[in-house]
């Protein structure tokens, strides 16, 4: 690992107990039943213990969306074509697919880039940083060196520390993920290859046969740390994983919220976790993917997600609605009267309040 990227992940911050503290209070003075907002509290004061502020707003909401090529799509693991990779990072840029119509009308940014396409993209629209057209077969043997997979994580954390996004949302591109994600889960987890494959954007039961047995034997064949992320991604990662992976502890390290997507997304937020489990205090889930191994995932970061919509599209496409619900979280803790704003003599909770602290 280079010295810069042991600098970074050690001085991610922790979570600010004090002004989570002084959020709990805040709450907790507010005219309602103690704790009858449910979640939108709990989320409040951990917005708190993000940026150090009792009151936040987000105004710029942005999405990161990484795309690149996965060689292992030549053994047959897709059902699309590899060429759907380049064409949907370009319509991505271009808010013509499905988070960019969500980000589109909810008014999020989306900044996308080419960290491995099989392919040069003239289009302005599309950030340039490719590492490689694509990464190697992994069912012939690494995906990629050591070298790029540093490089990856490293462009990944830069974009997100860089930006001018006052939360972010992380998402991805390219045709072959499902596959490089749940192998790079299954050897952090010590999962077998039957809980952590899924059929990604369905594929017939010929494909996903051949997908399950290149899963399996490539967990078989990583013979490295259970728990050394960069030498999984390297066995088996795409250099779409590695930069989300980069671009959670790009966002932590600068105390911005940052939010999980799906399969791909919290893969890659568990990657970021293992390196540095600062990270973790940072991270906002979404929804539910479809996707088996996002259950072993999510589990893993001992998190739950808001929502469960049955989406299985990727791309970020849950992070503009999850930035909804945090909107939802600072209105509350923002603009909501406490008892004594409201006139109201709270002293009728106070059995309550005991029997939910005791």
């Amino acid at each position: 690992m280079n010295e810069e990227l042991k600098q970074i992940l050690g001085s991610v911050p922790e979570a600010d107990r004090d002004a989570m503290e002084k959020a709990f209070e805040r709450q907790a003075s507010l005219a309602k039943p103690p704790g009858s907002l449910g979640r939108l509290e709990d989320l409040s004061i951990r917005l708190a213990g993000m940026t150090g502020r009792v009151r936040n707003t987000f105004e710029k909401k942005g999405l990161l969306v990484f795309a690149a090529d996965n060689g292992v799509v030549e053994e047959g693991v897709s059902s699309a074509p590899q060429s759907v990779t380049l064409s949907q990072t370009v319509n991505i840029a271009h808010y013509r697919t499905g988070v960019g119509v969500l980000a589109g009308y909810f008014g999020c940014g989306i900044t996308v880039i080419d960290m491995g396409v099989n392919a040069d993209i003239k289009d302005p629209a599309v950030v340039g940083r490719k590492i490689a057209y694509g990464t190697k077969n992994l069912s012939k043997g690494p995906a990629m060196t050591r070298e790029e997979a540093e490089k990856a994580l490293m462009t990944g954390i830069r974009e997100a520390g860089n930006c001018s996004y006052d939360i972010l949302g992380i998402g991805e591109m390219g045709i072959g993920n499902t596959t490089t994600s749940a192998i790079v889960l299954a050897i952090l987890t010590g999962s077998g290859a039957d809980l952590v494959c899924g059929r990604g954007g369905l594929i017939t039961d010929a494909s996903f046969e051949i997908k399950k047995n290149i899963i399996r034997k490539s967990i078989e064949s990583y013979q490295g740390d259970p728990k050394d992320v960069i030498g999984i991604l390297s066995h088996a990662g795409g250099f779409d994983i590695a930069a989300m992976c980069g671009a959670f502890i790009g966002a932590a390290s600068v105390r911005k919220p940052v939010v999980i997507d799906g399969f791909i997304s919290v893969v890659a937020a568990l990657c970021a976790v293992t390196m540095c489990d600062n990270v973790k205090n940072y991270l906002v889930p979404s929804h539910e993917s479809a996707e088996p191994g996002y259950i072993k995932a999510i589990k893993a970061l001992g998190m739950k997600p808001f929502l469960k919509l049955d989406m299985r599209l990727g791309e970020g496409s849950g992070c503009p609605i999850a930035f909804q619900i945090v909107d939802a979280a600072c209105a509350v803790m923002n603009n909501m009267a406490t008892f004594d704003e409201a006139g109201i003599n709270d002293e009728y909770l106070d059995e309550i309040r005991e029997m939910e602290n005791g």
